[in-house]
């Protein structure tokens, strides 16, 4: 009984999520299929062997491959293991975060108990999404009058699946054995982002093909399902995997003491704890009357924006820089022939030139997603996630004016993301050093700023939710799902020329509008994005001030 009361008290609290990110990827398929039902396919069946294994497009391929290869393969794939990765994470070192662990083991119910409950509902929710998009896969297609004949879009939904329990269950066991619920989250998604470049990218370097069998993602899409059916022998190391993460979290959950709440040591904290530093720190962190609420918070959050920032100062500057000269010149020759069409989903990048190619494989996708992230998990915790830990209240208790909070606030959520902004460039700097590309520096710096005043603008969007609903979860979802449909939104509506022009509602077209990494700033571009990200401060502002704060999570 108490096990299913922990299991369905944890689908209640998340289910939404997992349904609205589901629908959002089901609308998207439609979508994207009606879009290539007008687009002449001659081009991309004629792609050479690697492209067209990549890319999960079979010999003589039509709409349904290229649809199911691009919306659910890459971008369903990494969504619904984002869903349970921050799900996993959040599984007991959440509740110990929140200090409400305490609650749940107040009642006769053994830690390994709960863990399996929460477990379950991961589980769950995992296949309650996963049904959504396999239902999707089935009605869209005769929706929109596409035949899907020899296709097995179920054995890849399903193995989808099994990938999200993958890295589900690999933040369960870090949350389970440290109690840290960002560092669980933030290694994982170090993890699963690494491991989907490395499979996308050391496939097409010569010599350099089995190293992908060194990463998780490999072993989920490698046996190409949508075409082939399940691949039991790749996907049992997934699932071995989620057996021996499960086991690592119940040893981890009752080995330890756990915290009753978030005694997380600052980064102000070990300034403070060094005699060289005190003074310093002091200064810095201010008075008890939280006068320096901003470097609180940039503290807070020191351990998301650490793996962050290596991700991508590491792997998508330093190693893309090194990794350019490796890739087979045919395959490069190759690239330069690929239609406009296909190059406006990926930045508009020319594969041939160390600037295309960074534009690709960093700023296009993956460098927008990391200062999001940052920038949502901020928001979210800014205003709802005190809130939500009843400490809002004593925040306010001080002599701080509402509007202090919200602006101090979005100032931490500045300097992160300049953090993180820095890191990219300072990557792609290093990278293009060592791989002696002769990239402009001046240029590096435009478009790392602009990525970051994107961020920033996603970041507004996302405190102006928090300011004017207090409900974190709310905020995570919308935010998120807003960033995906822009980004969607800019990809793919510029393939149909009665459509191109609704591209300029989403503000990843101003992000790489002017190609900033071959011609240097576009002023107007970083103004707009950094007068939306202001104005969206300001409404958090105005909506933070006329609402009544909650007193209870």
């Amino acid at each position: 009984m108490i096990f299913a009361t922990v299991t369905t008290k944890t689908i209640r609290d998340r289910w939404k999520g997992w349904l609205i990110a589901t629908v959002v990827m089901g609308l998207m398929l439609w979508w994207v299929m009606s879009i290539y039902s007008q687009i002449d396919l001659s081009f991309y069946t004629s792609m050479p062997a690697v492209f067209r294994s990549v890319a999960n497009i079979a010999k003589g391929a039509d709409v349904g491959s290229l649809a199911y290869g691009v919306m659910y393969a890459s971008y369903g794939g990494l969504i619904l293991a984002s869903l349970a990765l921050a799900m996993g994470g959040a599984s007991i070192a959440g509740e110990e975060r929140d200090g409400t662990i305490g609650l749940l083991l107040a009642n006769p119910k053994s830690r390994t108990r709960v863990l399996a409950a929460k477990a379950s509902a991961l589980v769950v929710l995992a296949g309650l999404g996963a049904l959504i998009l396999w239902a999707a896969a089935r009605i869209v297609p005769a929706a929109v009058g596409v035949r899907i004949d020899g296709m097995h879009p179920g054995a890849l939904v399903f193995e989808m699946f099994v990938n999200a329990l993958f890295y589900g269950f690999l933040a369960l066991a870090i949350g389970a054995w440290t109690g840290r619920a960002s560092l669980a989250t933030g290694v994982t998604t170090g993890v699963m982002v690494l491991s989907w470049f490395a499979v996308g990218l050391f496939p097409v370097i010569k010599g350099w093909e089995g190293v992908a069998k060194a990463f998780p993602w490999y072993y989920y899409n490698a046996g190409k399902p949508v075409l082939n059916g399940v691949d039991w022998g790749l996907l049992s190391v997934l699932l071995v995997g989620i057996v021996i993460f499960a086991a690592v979290a119940v040893v981890g959950v009752n080995r330890r003491d756990l915290r009753g709440q978030s005694v997380g040591v600052t980064l102000i904290d070990r300034l403070r704890s060094n005699p060289a530093t005190k003074k310093f720190a002091d200064r810095l962190a201010g008075s008890a009357r939280v006068s320096r609420i901003w470097v609180k918070t940039v503290s807070e959050h020191q351990g998301l924006v650490i793996v962050v920032s290596y991700v991508m100062f590491l792997i998508m500057g330093v190693m893309i820089g090194l990794l350019y000269g490796l890739i087979d010149q045919a395959i490069q020759k190759f690239a330069g022939q690929l239609p406009k069409t296909l190059l406006a989903m990926v930045g508009n990048g020319d594969l041939r030139t160390p600037q295309g190619f960074f534009q690709v494989e960093t700023f296009s996708m993956t460098a927008p997603i990391a200062l999001i992230t940052v920038t949502i998990m901020m928001a979210a915790r800014a205003l709802a996630g005190e809130e939500g830990r009843r400490t809002m209240g004593l925040l306010l208790a001080n002599p701080v004016p509402r509007s202090t909070v919200v602006l101090q606030k979005a100032l931490a959520m500045v300097v992160n993301a300049v953090l993180v902004g820095f890191a990219t460039f300072a990557g792609v700097v290093v990278g293009s050093w060592l791989g002696r590309l002769g990239m402009d520096i001046g240029n590096i710096a435009a478009i790392s700023a602009l990525a970051t005043l994107l961020g920033l603008a996603f970041g507004g969007l996302a405190l102006a939710l928090s300011a004017g609903t207090g409900r974190t979860k709310i905020v995570v979802y919308v935010t998120s799902g807003v960033a995906l449909a822009m980004y969607l939104v800019n990809s793919f509506l510029p393939l149909s020329a009665g459509l191109a022009g609704w591209a300029e509602w989403s503000p990843f077209y101003y992000f790489l509008r002017g190609d900033p990494l071959n011609r240097g700033m576009d002023w107007g571009s970083g103004a707009l994005l950094a007068g939306l990200f202001v104005g969206l401060v300001a409404l958090s502002v105005w909506l933070f001030r006329r609402r009544d704060l909650r007193q209870v999570g």
